[in-house]
């Protein structure tokens, strides 16, 4: 199932929605009330209940759009869920989409109530009386959960940029230093086309590209460059560790013999990713800059691979081996 949250709906403010709702509702209300034969008592109630009716129609239609937008967050996959709890306040996310199911009961229970109060009521001062006080109560609903719509736009703009995993597809991850190749890398075997620049922690976020072996492709996914401090993660490097947690079949650990970080912290790393007990390929990265001496040296040392295309062959007979 491959999971993307472009669907998501823009929450307005409040005031947008309320706004939309009366000046709808007494449009509406007005037409209603012009179709109504009798006295003024009976046209002024009809204008009212009309107009209670639009804006509670209205609103919880606006309403169940932007809950029904909303991915369901008690059926995310494991990688998505810790996704979503690493990047928002889930708590926070809960009780905001809870709060616009609060506000379409309460609109319905005072939508009713209201009604109810005009079937008893014979006063045209009484009647408009009613109808001003139900869009007060209305407005109150909203100002109540203005805050938690606001927090809503929050959570959409932030899921937007969540990687587009196919989490049914066979997954390789790349996994090493910031800087190390795996963006350059990962634009030789794939289709795709990374930022890729000179400086530490270019890739913001998880960078996909697909291979093919024969009829079926394979997902490959650049992380985000993570370092070996495991309690001490940032937000970038939680990401990294999630990819390769829940999504790879396949782990390539990307070296750098080049200037940089050392050897030695490269296979603290190294040690680290293999406690996710996943199959591991090594790939040495910038062999063309390198004495050719020592790069065969380390490709014997780690039964390491300098060649994208051999890697790219390598993964093809990995996958193969592991779904049979």
């Amino acid at each position: 199932m491959i999971m993307s949250f472009n669907s998501m709906i823009p929450v307005e403010e409040s005031d947008f929605y309320l706004e939309y709702a009366f000046r709808t509702a007494k449009r509406y209300a007005s037409i209603k009330k012009q179709a109504v034969r009798g006295d003024q008592v009976k046209k002024a109630k009809n204008y009212e209940v009309a107009l209670m009716s639009s804006v509670a129609k209205t609103l919880k239609e606006k309403l169940d759009n932007i809950i029904y937008s909303f991915p369901n967050f008690d059926n995310l996959s494991e990688f998505y869920e810790e996704l979503v709890r690493i990047n928002l306040d889930y708590v926070k996310l809960k009780e905001s989409l809870g709060a616009l199911n609060w506000a379409k009961n309460q609109m319905n229970t005072f939508a009713n109530e209201y009604k109810k109060k005009l079937s008893t009521t014979g006063d045209i001062d009484k009647i408009k009386g009613i109808g001003k006080e139900f869009l007060g109560r209305i407005s109150s609903i909203f100002r109540q959960i203005k805050k938690k719509m606001a927090y809503l736009e929050v959570v959409r703009l932030t899921m937007r940029d969540f990687p587009v995993i196919n989490e049914e597809s066979f997954t390789v991850a790349l996994a090493g230093f910031p800087n190390v190749g795996k963006s350059t890398l990962l634009s030789k075997i794939t289709d795709s086309t990374p930022e890729i620049k000179v400086y530490a922690f270019t890739t913001k976020k998880l960078n996909v590209g697909y291979c093919k072996d024969g009829v079926h492709k394979m997902q490959l996914i650049d992380t985000p460059g993570t370092l070996n401090r495991i309690d001490k993660m940032n937000q970038i490097e939680r990401v990294a560790y999630l990819a390769i947690k829940y999504c790879a079949d396949i782990v390539v650990f990307v070296y750098d013999l080049t200037e940089g970080y050392s050897l030695e912290d490269q296979e603290k790393l190294f040690k680290r990713v293999s406690e996710f007990d996943k199959p591991m390929l090594v790939y040495l990265s910038k062999a063309d800059i390198l004495p050719k001496k020592l790069v065969e040296d380390f490709a014997k040392k780690v039964d390491g691979i300098s060649d994208a295309e051999v890697l790219r062959l390598k993964i093809i007979e990995q996958r193969r081996i592991l779904l049979k």
